[in-house]
């Protein structure tokens, strides 16, 4: 109803996915991601565009916190199976895993909490680094 009433621009559905048990496939977790649901990421995904979400805001319960890159498999699979923005979440640590969510991952945007909280980089830094590789992006 939001979406027609809003437009779907104004529904971003946030996604917590975890692997199951390594495979290449992902369940979505509710509750801050503590509760598995038994239903496949993909596939709510889709459901969730259907339903008129304009965004998917996708985070890797597997990666979060960890500061070793994002999923990017998880990423480009939900990528590829819809036809609106994802933004990625969970795990970004380094200047080169902004670069590879959104080359390898096909990520239309990417989050990030720790390397700002803690320094590491500022969004400035992030920026010009995806502008040398090549990623268009606001200064």
């Amino acid at each position: 109803r939001g979406a027609e009433r809003f437009g779907s621009q104004c529904i971003v559905v946030a996604i917590d996915a975890k692997r199951i048990d390594g495979k290449l496939r992902w369940e979505v977790y509710v509750n801050g991601g503590r509760t598995p649901t038994g239903v496949d990421a993909l596939e709510w995904a889709k459901e969730s565009e259907i339903r008129g979400a304009g965004e998917i805001l996708l985070t890797s319960m597997d990666c979060d916190g960890t500061k070793e890159g994002y999923d990017c498999e998880l990423t480009r699979r939900v990528s590829e199976a819809t036809n609106i923005p994802i933004i990625a979440s969970g795990g970004a640590g380094k200047l080169e895993h902004f670069y590879d969510v959104f080359t390898i991952g096909m990520a239309d945007a990417a989050l990030a909490a720790s390397v700002f909280h803690y320094k590491e980089y500022s969004i400035q830094d992030v920026k010009n680094f995806l502008r040398l590789k090549g990623i268009p992006m606001r200064l």
